[in-house]
Protein backbone atom coordinates (compact mmCIF):
# COMPACT_ATOMS: atom_id res chain seq x y z
CA UNK A 1 0.00 0.00 0.00
CA UNK A 2 2.93 2.17 0.87
CA UNK A 3 4.27 1.47 -2.49
CA UNK A 4 1.47 2.12 -4.28
CA UNK A 5 0.79 5.66 -2.59
CA UNK A 6 4.28 6.62 -3.19
CA UNK A 7 4.20 5.78 -7.24
CA UNK A 8 0.87 7.83 -7.59
CA UNK A 9 3.08 10.61 -5.60
CA UNK A 10 6.10 10.58 -7.91
CA UNK A 11 3.40 9.93 -10.94
CA UNK A 12 1.47 13.40 -10.13
CA UNK A 13 4.77 14.95 -9.94
CA UNK A 14 6.24 13.85 -13.12
CA UNK A 15 2.58 15.01 -14.85
CA UNK A 16 2.83 18.61 -12.87
CA UNK A 17 6.68 18.78 -14.08
CA UNK A 18 5.46 18.06 -17.46
CA UNK A 19 2.14 20.35 -17.86
CA UNK A 20 2.91 22.67 -20.80
CA UNK A 21 3.02 26.47 -18.90
CA UNK A 22 2.43 29.57 -20.37
CA UNK A 23 6.04 31.61 -20.36
CA UNK A 24 6.02 35.65 -21.34
CA UNK A 25 8.28 38.63 -20.47
CA UNK A 26 9.48 41.27 -22.52
CA UNK A 27 12.93 41.61 -24.40
CA UNK A 28 14.92 45.08 -24.31
CA UNK A 29 17.97 46.25 -25.78
CA UNK A 30 20.45 45.93 -22.66
CA UNK A 31 22.38 49.11 -24.11
CA UNK A 32 19.25 51.88 -24.16
CA UNK A 33 16.61 49.72 -22.89
CA UNK A 34 14.14 49.71 -25.64
CA UNK A 35 12.02 47.52 -26.39
CA UNK A 36 12.42 45.42 -29.36
CA UNK A 37 9.88 44.07 -32.13
CA UNK A 38 9.73 41.31 -34.06
CA UNK A 39 11.96 39.44 -32.21
CA UNK A 40 12.14 35.30 -32.74
CA UNK A 41 11.53 33.13 -29.69
CA UNK A 42 11.48 29.40 -30.32
CA UNK A 43 11.17 26.74 -27.98
CA UNK A 44 14.00 24.08 -29.05
CA UNK A 45 12.01 21.01 -27.76
CA UNK A 46 8.61 21.51 -29.88
CA UNK A 47 9.90 24.03 -32.51
CA UNK A 48 6.99 26.48 -31.59
CA UNK A 49 7.85 30.05 -32.66
CA UNK A 50 6.27 33.64 -31.76
CA UNK A 51 7.69 37.09 -32.53
CA UNK A 52 7.46 39.69 -29.72
CA UNK A 53 5.62 42.68 -30.31
CA UNK A 54 5.52 46.69 -30.47
CA UNK A 55 6.19 46.49 -26.85
CA UNK A 56 8.77 44.08 -26.42
CA UNK A 57 6.29 41.57 -25.10
CA UNK A 58 5.81 37.51 -26.01
CA UNK A 59 4.04 34.93 -25.03
CA UNK A 60 4.69 31.19 -25.46
CA UNK A 61 3.67 27.73 -24.38
CA UNK A 62 6.48 25.41 -23.31
CA UNK A 63 7.39 22.97 -20.45
CA UNK A 64 9.59 23.44 -17.46
CA UNK A 65 13.10 22.37 -18.77
CA UNK A 66 13.04 23.43 -21.90
CA UNK A 67 14.74 25.65 -23.30
CA UNK A 68 13.83 29.22 -25.18
CA UNK A 69 15.77 30.73 -28.30
CA UNK A 70 15.99 34.50 -28.45
CA UNK A 71 17.12 36.01 -31.74
CA UNK A 72 16.93 39.43 -33.63
CA UNK A 73 19.09 40.48 -36.74
CA UNK A 74 22.04 42.39 -35.62
CA UNK A 75 21.72 41.23 -32.12
CA UNK A 76 23.68 38.41 -30.67
CA UNK A 77 21.01 35.37 -30.04
CA UNK A 78 20.49 34.16 -26.63
CA UNK A 79 19.48 30.70 -24.72
CA UNK A 80 17.64 31.00 -22.01
CA UNK A 81 16.83 27.50 -19.85
CA UNK A 82 13.35 27.66 -18.35
CA UNK A 83 12.74 27.07 -14.49
CA UNK A 84 9.56 28.10 -12.26
CA UNK A 85 9.89 31.79 -13.35
CA UNK A 86 7.15 32.11 -15.79
CA UNK A 87 7.43 35.60 -16.30
CA UNK A 88 11.48 36.63 -18.43
CA UNK A 89 12.91 40.03 -19.14
CA UNK A 90 15.19 39.16 -21.45
CA UNK A 91 18.24 41.86 -22.32
CA UNK A 92 19.49 41.38 -25.89
CA UNK A 93 22.95 42.98 -26.78
CA UNK A 94 24.25 44.72 -30.45
CA UNK A 95 26.45 43.25 -32.15
CA UNK A 96 27.53 46.49 -33.75
CA UNK A 97 28.80 47.59 -30.20
CA UNK A 98 31.49 45.12 -29.95
CA UNK A 99 33.10 46.60 -33.26
CA UNK A 100 36.12 48.29 -33.03
CA UNK A 101 36.17 51.60 -33.11
CA UNK A 102 37.74 53.14 -36.43
CA UNK A 103 37.63 56.72 -38.74
CA UNK A 104 37.63 57.11 -42.22
CA UNK A 105 38.95 59.81 -44.26
CA UNK A 106 37.68 61.34 -47.15
CA UNK A 107 38.26 64.60 -49.31
CA UNK A 108 35.09 66.73 -47.95
CA UNK A 109 34.05 64.58 -44.58
CA UNK A 110 35.83 62.20 -42.42
CA UNK A 111 33.74 59.19 -40.16
CA UNK A 112 34.27 57.93 -37.19
CA UNK A 113 32.41 54.56 -36.01
CA UNK A 114 32.09 53.95 -32.51
CA UNK A 115 29.77 52.69 -30.26
CA UNK A 116 27.72 51.54 -33.80
CA UNK A 117 27.14 54.71 -34.31
CA UNK A 118 28.43 55.98 -37.68
CA UNK A 119 28.72 60.12 -37.44
CA UNK A 120 30.62 63.20 -39.38
CA UNK A 121 34.37 63.80 -36.94
CA UNK A 122 34.50 68.06 -36.68
CA UNK A 123 37.50 68.38 -39.01
CA UNK A 124 38.69 71.00 -36.12
CA UNK A 125 38.39 68.36 -33.50
CA UNK A 126 41.69 68.07 -32.18
CA UNK A 127 42.93 64.29 -32.78
CA UNK A 128 44.49 62.66 -29.63
CA UNK A 129 48.38 60.53 -29.91
CA UNK A 130 47.90 57.58 -28.15
CA UNK A 131 48.83 57.53 -24.44
CA UNK A 132 48.48 54.00 -23.45
CA UNK A 133 48.28 53.17 -19.91
CA UNK A 134 47.28 56.82 -18.37
CA UNK A 135 43.97 58.03 -18.11
CA UNK A 136 43.06 61.25 -20.24
CA UNK A 137 40.78 63.66 -19.49
CA UNK A 138 39.15 66.15 -21.69
CA UNK A 139 35.96 68.59 -21.70
CA UNK A 140 33.24 67.92 -23.54
CA UNK A 141 30.92 70.47 -25.66
CA UNK A 142 27.88 69.31 -27.09
CA UNK A 143 26.59 72.60 -28.55
CA UNK A 144 23.90 73.27 -26.62
CA UNK A 145 25.66 75.00 -23.60
CA UNK A 146 25.86 71.61 -21.76
CA UNK A 147 28.96 69.50 -21.49
CA UNK A 148 31.26 67.50 -19.31
CA UNK A 149 34.50 66.08 -18.43
CA UNK A 150 34.99 62.93 -21.35
CA UNK A 151 37.71 60.21 -18.97
CA UNK A 152 39.18 57.55 -21.23
CA UNK A 153 42.21 55.26 -20.44
CA UNK A 154 42.56 52.21 -17.75
CA UNK A 155 39.29 53.26 -16.38
CA UNK A 156 37.31 52.06 -19.10
CA UNK A 157 37.22 49.03 -17.89
CA UNK A 158 34.36 50.02 -15.63
CA UNK A 159 31.98 51.56 -18.65
CA UNK A 160 29.18 50.00 -20.01
CA UNK A 161 30.33 49.23 -23.19
CA UNK A 162 33.31 47.37 -21.36
CA UNK A 163 31.00 45.68 -19.04
CA UNK A 164 28.72 44.30 -21.96
CA UNK A 165 31.29 43.11 -23.88
CA UNK A 166 32.73 41.17 -21.15
CA UNK A 167 29.61 39.99 -20.57
CA UNK A 168 29.15 38.31 -23.98
CA UNK A 169 32.36 36.74 -23.92
CA UNK A 170 30.94 35.09 -21.05
CA UNK A 171 27.48 33.86 -22.63
CA UNK A 172 30.18 32.83 -25.62
CA UNK A 173 32.29 30.52 -23.04
CA UNK A 174 29.32 29.51 -21.13
CA UNK A 175 27.56 28.07 -24.63
CA UNK A 176 30.76 26.76 -26.09
CA UNK A 177 31.19 24.27 -22.64
CA UNK A 178 27.40 23.19 -23.71
CA UNK A 179 28.03 22.32 -27.06
CA UNK A 180 27.89 18.24 -26.82
CA UNK A 181 24.82 18.74 -25.51
CA UNK A 182 23.47 21.20 -28.07
CA UNK A 183 25.10 18.93 -30.98
CA UNK A 184 22.97 15.74 -30.18
CA UNK A 185 19.72 17.39 -28.61
CA UNK A 186 19.68 20.36 -31.95
CA UNK A 187 20.39 17.17 -34.28
CA UNK A 188 17.76 16.13 -36.28
CA UNK A 189 19.88 12.91 -37.12
CA UNK A 190 20.41 11.66 -33.79
CA UNK A 191 16.53 12.43 -33.07
CA UNK A 192 15.24 10.01 -36.06
CA UNK A 193 17.96 7.69 -35.26
CA UNK A 194 16.56 7.80 -31.32
CA UNK A 195 13.46 7.52 -32.33
CA UNK A 196 13.27 4.88 -34.43
CA UNK A 197 15.01 2.42 -31.93
CA UNK A 198 13.05 3.27 -29.30
CA UNK A 199 9.62 3.59 -30.92
CA UNK A 200 8.96 7.20 -29.72
CA UNK A 201 6.37 9.63 -30.91
CA UNK A 202 7.55 13.17 -31.45
CA UNK A 203 5.28 13.75 -28.55
CA UNK A 204 7.26 11.10 -25.93
CA UNK A 205 10.33 12.43 -27.55
CA UNK A 206 9.88 15.84 -26.35
CA UNK A 207 9.15 15.08 -22.97
CA UNK A 208 12.34 12.75 -22.77
CA UNK A 209 14.26 16.02 -23.36
CA UNK A 210 12.40 17.98 -20.76
CA UNK A 211 13.45 15.38 -18.27
CA UNK A 212 16.23 14.74 -19.16
CA UNK A 213 17.53 18.58 -18.82
CA UNK A 214 15.47 18.69 -15.45
CA UNK A 215 17.17 15.50 -14.22
CA UNK A 216 20.78 17.02 -15.13
CA UNK A 217 19.89 21.10 -14.51
CA UNK A 218 22.44 20.74 -11.63
CA UNK A 219 25.65 20.88 -13.74
CA UNK A 220 23.66 22.05 -17.44
CA UNK A 221 25.99 19.99 -19.11
CA UNK A 222 28.67 21.89 -19.05
CA UNK A 223 32.11 20.21 -20.72
CA UNK A 224 30.48 17.21 -21.62
CA UNK A 225 31.66 15.64 -25.43
CA UNK A 226 29.01 14.78 -27.39
CA UNK A 227 29.94 11.18 -26.96
CA UNK A 228 29.13 11.70 -23.35
CA UNK A 229 25.64 13.62 -23.87
CA UNK A 230 24.54 10.63 -26.38
CA UNK A 231 25.73 7.89 -24.02
CA UNK A 232 23.68 9.34 -20.99
CA UNK A 233 20.50 10.46 -22.81
CA UNK A 234 20.39 6.96 -24.71
CA UNK A 235 20.83 5.24 -20.91
CA UNK A 236 18.08 7.85 -19.51
CA UNK A 237 15.63 7.03 -22.28
CA UNK A 238 15.96 3.24 -22.28
CA UNK A 239 15.51 3.22 -18.27
CA UNK A 240 12.34 5.98 -18.60
CA UNK A 241 10.59 3.61 -21.64
CA UNK A 242 12.17 0.14 -19.94
CA UNK A 243 9.69 1.75 -16.34
CA UNK A 244 6.51 3.15 -18.83
CA UNK A 245 6.04 -0.04 -20.50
Amino acid sequence: MIRFIFFLFAYFLVLSALAQRTYSGNIIDSQDKGFLEGVKVQSISSGEEVLSNSRGYFSISAFLGDTLVFSFPGFVSQRQALSSEFFLMIELQDKARFLPTFEVEGNNYSYSFKDGRLTIRDENEAKEPSRKGEVITRPLDNGDGTGGIGISGPISYFTKKARLAREYERKKKWLARRKGYYQIIESDTVRAELMEEFQLTRESWDQLVIRFNQFHQEHEFLDWSEVRVRKSFEEFIRIETSFLN
